[in-house]
């Protein structure tokens, strides 16, 4: 059957195509950094007004981690405290930083009722695997500890993240069972790598054509990321592949069907589900990779986001 993608999608490819951007694997990471930051900063929205966005410093073995902490004007807040998320930018673990997903924060912040904190961890290939897992697992297990002190409700935690983001928020989910926790009410999966394999369906039929995430930008984030292909084995590069899924927090993961990472986020769901983890699953047809953040040339990017909000209150509101 022959793909069909959605208009809203076929704008914003047709826009990407006439401007000439070049393709990730052509260029260095530097490049490569700057191209993202100025896409996301010209098709961003206006963002909700909050309380606060403040910068923090996250103590950590090799230094300091920076994160940013988004409070909106109005919270769910139980017994003085509101619940938390901690959110993981996408970009392959090469690209993104605060600033690329700001307004995205914002809006999770405002519309969500919660306090979230934006994790700025360390990038490839400055620093390889598994430091961007170190330091989202280091920044989830700060927050936690000094839940009380923020205004957080360490009872009421959630992880989220996009592509790559998505991919660090599943590990630190599946971390989390061990002891000392913490313990999380959701994990939220958009579009997430699961499986560094980059071996599926949707690779094979979405390689090229269907917006800026090829085959070949992934092999390109692949070779930045990881030590060597060896580390494709290893769980907290693919989480698809740990040995037991069982007893990890409630997921919501969401995917777009022309893109590469499709087969990812469908056989993540279907992975947890069969561990008897309660999932919440959504393809959006014709959609590519990156759309969530597609507010507002996009419609299915403003309903992907009510999908989200609407699940993190469902877990909060939850005993």
């Amino acid at each position: 059957m022959a793909v069909v993608l959605d208009p809203d999608a076929v704008a914003v490819y047709k826009a990407f195509q006439e401007a000439g951007r070049p393709a990730y694997e052509t260029l260095t990471p530097p490049e490569a950094r700057e191209y993202y930051m100025q896409a996301r900063l010209v098709a961003n929205p206006e963002p909700p007004e909050l309380l606060s966005a403040e910068s923090l410093a996250i103590p950590a073995p090799h230094g300091r981690i920076p994160a940013r902490i988004y409070t909106p004007k109005k919270l769910r807040k139980a017994d003085g405290l509101a619940p938390g998320l901690v959110f993981f930018h996408g970009g392959g673990w090469v690209i993104g930083n605060l600033e690329t997903h700001d307004v995205v924060c914002r809006k999770l912040a405002h519309e969500g009722e919660m306090i979230v904190m934006s994790v700025d961890y360390r990038l490839a290939p400055e620093h390889r695997f598994p430091a961007a897992v170190e330091d989202a697992v280091t920044a989830t297990k700060w927050l936690a500890a000094n839940a009380k002190a923020l205004g957080v409700d360490a009872s009421r935690l959630v992880v989220g993240g996009d592509s790559a983001g998505g991919n660090l928020a599943a590990v630190v989910a599946l971390l989390a069972r061990g002891a000392g926790g913490p313990r999380l009410r959701l994990q939220s999966l958009v579009y997430p790598v699961t499986d560094y394999g980059l071996a599926s369906d949707s690779y094979d039929k979405y390689a090229s054509g269907y917006g800026i995430l090829t085959r070949a930008a992934m092999v390109w984030f692949r070779d930045h990321y990881l030590r060597s292909v060896d580390d494709a084995s290893d769980w907290r590069a693919s989480p698809i592949r740990t040995v037991n899924l069982a007893r990890v927090a409630p997921a919501i993961v969401i995917t777009a069907e022309c893109d590469v990472l499709h087969d990812d986020g469908e056989r993540y769901a279907n992975a947890l589900r069969g561990a008897g983890v309660p999932v919440e699953y959504k393809e959006f047809p014709g959609m590519i990779h990156a759309f969530f953040g597609m507010v507002p040339a996009v419609d299915d990017a403003m309903n992907a986001q009510r999908m989200v909000w609407a699940a993190f209150k469902r877990a909060f509101a939850q005993a």
